[in-house]
């Protein structure tokens, strides 16, 4: 029984060191077939599992469904009164669908999301910061929806600030002014990041309640970090994964109220110690769509903000004035400064005249630019999703695999045994 046993053994380890080797392979670079095969056979498998349970279980959610369809058929390609009112709710839904939508880009795929924040909102946020500044005023949206959506840009990034009137603000706009009219799309990409946390929480409960660890935390175990940033971050997450008995509500929302890499390790850790559903999501939602969301809008709108920017200058030139050893040689550093600054200034407004005069061939080549950068992201994101979609649906198939054969093999031994009795 010993050599049969080794050999076994033997065998079952070359199967998975097989089964590691072909994961590695299934990539888009090396087996484009093979991966957009499995993607496709994963996908299908998703939506007949969804649909089965919804027909057999959903009755009460079909006829919601059905209600809700009906309604809105009805309003859409009916005449009336309403038509106003119907396009004004979808311009609404596409204004939240897309901001959540990036928020969720943003977070899924444990670290390898698209960076949507650097893309769109934070660049919304300085214009509008920058108009708002430039006019004296905020009014500036004709809705709460008129940002940047899919190809559409906002109404205001065009226009004039003569069209909006004399400036309401003559000095310094208040910072809670310009955060209102910006919040609620932060607000909506905050709830999208937080529902991209999700799924990796989903997938370590599902492989706790099954016995199993999730792929990630097997690999930290086992994964050598090298160079100083990789291995003082693979530390931190050692750390946190052996201070893991210590993520209740108010670690969670510490974690999640700051960017921070780790986080994908702390939902994984959450749902593999049955962490409960609504203590997780809470926590994220909280730390992510309100706390780290106005960090974040905040930031910017300083940074956007030259009026705030030279009351912080005025502040730190009384308090640096105080100190009687800086007092005698601040007027000639503040001067140079000032000098240098606007000579920066002056820089900036004679590039921004000769933009203007060949402002076709520069919004050309900028948007070109932008675009190939925002289209490689997104390809790269789309390889990275359809990559890990089918290593998914291929390690489920190596999974059952290892199960036929261990039970194989337990009922190829029990065959004997039973001879020997009879």
């Amino acid at each position: 029984m010993g050599p049969t046993v080794s050999g076994e053994d033997q065998a079952m380890s070359e199967l998975r060191a097989k089964h590691r080797v072909d994961l590695e392979r299934l990539t888009l670079t090396s087996r484009p077939l093979k991966t957009l095969a499995f993607f496709v056979l994963a996908v299908a498998q998703s939506l007949g599992r969804t649909c089965s349970y919804v027909l057999k279980k959903g009755a009460r959610l079909k006829i919601v469904v059905l209600l809700v369809l009906a309604t809105w058929f009805l309003l859409l390609f009916t005449d009336g009164p309403h038509e106003k009112h119907v396009q004004e709710l979808l311009w609404y839904v596409r204004f939240g669908l897309w901001w959540v939508a990036l928020g969720v880009a943003s977070s899924i795929g444990l670290g390898s999301g698209l960076h949507t924040f650097v893309l769109y909102l934070g660049p919304h946020i300085a214009l509008f910061t920058i108009k708002a500044v430039q006019c004296g005023r905020v009014d500036l949206k004709s809705a709460p929806y008129d940002t940047v959506i899919l190809k559409r840009r906002p109404s205001w990034l065009e226009k004039d600030c003569q069209e909006y009137g004399p400036p309401i603000y003559q000095e310094t706009i208040p910072f809670s002014k310009i955060l209102q009219e910006v919040y609620l799309e932060a607000v909506l990409w905050g709830i999208g990041t937080a529902l991209g946390e999700l799924p990796p929480f989903f997938l370590s409960r599902a492989a706790s309640m099954s016995g199993h660890k999730i792929d990630e935390l097997e690999e930290l175990d086992t994964s050598m970090s090298e160079g100083f940033l990789s291995s003082t971050l693979h530390q931190a997450k050692c750390w946190l994964m052996s201070h893991s008995q210590h993520l209740n509500f108010t670690m969670i929302l510490l974690l999640a109220s700051v960017p921070n890499p780790l986080f994908d390790l702390a939902g994984i850790l959450c749902g593999q110690f049955n962490i409960p559903f609504w203590k997780f999501f809470l926590a994220t939602l909280i730390g992510k769509a309100i706390v780290k969301v106005c960090i974040q809008t905040t930031l910017v709108i300083i940074l956007c903000n030259n009026q705030l920017l030279d009351l912080v200058e005025k502040r730190l030139i009384w308090a640096f004035g105080n100190v009687p050893v800086v007092a005698s040689v601040l007027p000639s550093l503040v001067a140079k400064l000032k000098t240098a600054k606007n000579k920066f200034i002056s820089a900036q407004v004679a590039a921004s005249t000769s933009i203007t005069v060949k402002g076709k061939k520069w919004n050309l080549s900028f948007s070109v630019i932008w675009n190939t950068v925002v289209c490689l992201m997104v390809v790269n994101f789309i390889i990275q999703i359809v990559t890990s979609t089918a290593q998914g649906y291929l390690r489920t198939r190596q999974e059952l695999e290892i199960r036929k054969k261990l039970s194989d093999t337990k009922f190829s031994a029990m065959e004997p045994s039973s001879g020997i009795s009879e």
